[in-house]
């Protein structure tokens, strides 16, 4: 019997969450914050015997804020299992419908915290519209009017918005269900039956702060795994240990200094209170149990993690070598427990990857199995995610303020999963865990994009929550299809070239078979360009969260045609060696016809490299560089930018550079003072107009930091008095 489904019903930070899970390995990916803990602790709730049973009483703090007022509304959390053989009768209790276990095979185990019955009666006696009753009603409920109740035999299902509205009732036009008609929410499991002590279960939490865990008792591994063990200990043998003990004690009390220091303390004490006050008798004994449990409470574990043989104390360890022993004995609790007869096995390991070396959690990942056994990791780890089965993630991500669980593969033929799987590499990878996606095709645009919006915008592109992935090649569609209602609903860019003709292909040269093969391929890679974007632009109309962007050319050459020329004469010395060509290029590089300086762009390119060309770039860029538009689009429509203090970082960044930009113009117009009246007169009127428009968006921004007008006054002020700015057409374009 394995877990099928999960669903989290408007539990802590989901609203309407689904998770699907197949027999072995699973994975659960999300960024931090996103919801994994609450999960297992769903989990855990149901079926995890160390939980306290009192657990199950749910509070008002666990109810998804989103939800606004949470009175009269349900938490449910509904686990269902498939493969529930014969054999494991006690599973009958838990069927769906009414029929055959062995036909059926899918069970259901539901925690409900919902208002009691007094209350769902008067909601159900409401008439509809009665929003005025409704709401005297809901005001008086506190968290005491409400109950726990473990249920099976379910048949609906809790993530229909309708269904939920069924059992619990419609609030806007206030219609409740008649108590009778609840049958769909399965029968109360008796309390005889504890699911708990019929699974065997384990679940393995954050590597965080192991050694306090070992200084204990309670969550001590080592101490669990010697109780566990000990009920296995032949009574007779263990009989002459608790005799060897006692021998000890006796021995430990009648050493000579021992009776030595006895008498002297009853004679102190006599000639100190008197024989009438002194106490009758006086004994100092040896206090090493005879318990079992006791003596195995006074075991440590001492590991030695040096060449030299040192052992130490598990806190004298590395974080990482901590983590990895009280891994290892919580897997082999596990062992232990699974040895037992049980319904089902099933493992919890909640992101093993702190502290250990990317190898190690590698190679944990693919040897951390046990026959019919169920294991569900969490993880940020983007090693464990290369090797996970694409077909067994599950991926939380945030849509509309509530944290949803998408299954990746949903609706992909089993040649399109081969193919994602393959690709997903510890790199690629990424993509499972970034609030957003930007796809790129090859080295030039992974280098120099993240340049660009650090040095003109002051921003990272992991600050605007997006991750770069770099492709490869011009095969977007296996990744692409990832990001789809069905699957990831998270937004997805694709960076491509359209790969245009910059200069005339049309007229063949007849003295130069050179000039010739350049604008075959030239026309080739047009026509290739052009069936690219037909193709990707099929596949983002089928997709709400997928969008195409298309260099015009390609990177270098849209880069200078956007005005960046300069940048590029910037590392002329870096690229050649030899004057002359140093001195064409740079000829060629300032020439207004694109044919000249678009081919020179690639010529450098290609003669150091594309990678390489795309480092020296990135590290002559400045805030004065053009950002292609559509680069702009590409991220900003990837990136959302709801988040205002975003914005303002941005516009208090291009301020900054604004100022100092001033500051040099007018610097550099005083000292050339009386050369040329009329440059000066232009320079000295335009840096009157910048100088304006410096302070007034300073005032606005002094305002906004003393929350004396809102960040759209500041948007308004930005675009007003820059509006030729990069970042103006950002604003004004979302």
């Amino acid at each position: 019997m394995h877990i099928s489904k999960v669903s989290l019903i408007n539990y802590r930070n989901f609203s309407n969450a689904k998770f699907l899970f197949d027999k072995g390995v699973n994975t659960i990916i999300g960024e931090n914050g996103s919801g994994k803990t609450n999960l297992f602790r769903g989990i855990r709730l149901l079926l995890d015997e160390t939980m306290r049973r009192s657990a199950i009483r749910l509070n008002e703090n666990d109810f998804f804020r989103g939800i606004g007022k949470w009175q009269g509304h349900w938490i449910i959390i509904s686990i269902e299992f498939q493969e529930v053989s014969q054999d494991e009768a006690i599973q009958a209790l838990f069927l769906h419908g009414t029929g055959d276990i062995q036909s059926v095979g899918k069970a259901s185990y539901n925690l409900i915290f919902r208002p009691n019955s007094i209350i769902r009666n008067e909601l159900s006696l409401l008439l509809p519209d009665d929003n005025f009753g409704l709401n005297n009603i809901l005001e008086k409920i506190s968290i005491d009017d409400y109950e726990t109740i473990l249920t099976g035999k379910s048949s609906i299902d809790f993530n229909d918005p309708e269904s939920y509205k069924s059992i619990v009732g419609d609030f806007e036009n206030v219609i409740f269900p008649d108590e009778l008609d609840l049958s769909e929410i399965g029968g109360r499991v008796p309390q005889a039956l504890y699911m708990p002590r019929e699974l065997s279960f384990t679940f393995i939490q954050a590597l965080r702060d192991v050694v306090s865990d070992f200084r204990g008792n309670r969550n001590n591994p080592l101490y669990t795994l010697l109780k566990n063990k000990s009920g296995e200990i032949d009574d007779q043998n263990f009989k002459s240990i608790i005799d060897q003990v006692a021998q000890l004690n006796t021995s430990i009390e009648e050493y000579e200094d021992v009776v030595n220091v006895r008498d002297d303390i009853e004679l102190t004490l006599s000639d100190t209170l008197g024989d009438t006050y002194a106490p009758n008798s006086l004994s100092i004994k040896s206090d090493l149990s005879t318990k079992a449990e006791q003596l195995f409470q006074s075991l440590k574990l001492f590991v030695s993690e040096s060449d030299d043989g040192y052992e130490g104390n598990i806190s004298e360890m590395s974080l990482g070598g901590a983590n990895m022993i009280y891994l290892t004995l919580k897997l082999l609790e596990f062992k232990y427990q699974h040895n037992r007869e049980t319904i089902a096995n099933f493992l919890l390991i909640e992101e093993p990857e702190a502290h250990i070396h990317t190898h190690i959690q590698k190679t944990l990942f693919d040897k951390v199995q046990f026959e019919n056994t169920q294991i569900i990791y969490s993880t940020h780890s983007p090693h464990i995610s290369e090797s996970s089965n694409v077909e067994q993630i599950n991926i939380i991500g945030k849509v509309d303020n509530a944290f949803e669980a998408f299954q990746p593969t949903t609706g992909l033929s089993p040649s399109q999963i081969n193919k994602v799987q393959r690709y997903l590499d510890a790199v690629r990878s990424n993509l499972l865990f970034a609030k957003s996606v930007v796809l790129v095709e090859g080295d030039s645009e992974e280098i120099l994009i993240p340049s660009m919006f650090k040095k003109v915008l002051g921003i990272s592109l992991d600050e605007l929550g997006i991750s770069l992935i770099n492709i490869g090649s011009t095969g977007f569609e296996n990744v692409a299809q990832l990001f789809h209602q069905q699957r990831i609903r998270k937004r997805c860019s694709i960076i491509t070239d359209h790969d245009s003709a910059f200069f005339d292909t049309t007229k063949l040269d007849a003295d130069s078979d050179f000039v010739n093969k350049r604008k075959r391929k030239a026309r080739g890679s047009a026509k290739s360009g052009q069936r690219r974007k037909v193709a990707l632009d099929k596949l983002c109309n089928s997709s709400d969260w997928l969008f195409a962007h298309y260099a015009k050319h390609t990177l270098e050459v849209d880069l200078i045609l956007e005005g960046n020329a300069n940048y590029f004469e910037d590392i002329l010395n870096e690229v050649y060696s030899d004057s002359a060509t140093i001195k064409k290029a740079k000829k060629q590089l300032a020439s207004q016809n694109i044919e000249n300086s678009g081919r020179r762009a690639l010529t450098m390119a290609k003669s150091c490299g594309k990678g390489w060309f795309a480092i020296l770039l990135a590290n002559s860029l400045d805030s004065n560089f053009k950002i292609p538009r559509y680069i702009l689009d590409a991220v900003f429509s990837a990136s959302s930018m709801n988040d205002e203090r975003i914005v303002f970082r941005i516009i208090k960044f291009r301020f900054n550079f604004f100022l100092n930009d001033y500051k040099s113009d007018k610097k550099h117009v005083d000292e050339t003072t009386g050369e040329d009246d009329v440059w000066y007169e232009k320079w000295k009127t335009y840096l009157e107009a910048r100088k304006k428009a410096i302070e007034s968006l300073y005032e606005v921004i002094v305002n906004y930091e003393s929350d004396s007008c809102q960040i759209n006054d500041l948007k308004n002020s930005f675009c007003k008095h820059f509006p030729d700015d990069l970042f103006t057409y950002v604003l004004v374009a979302l």
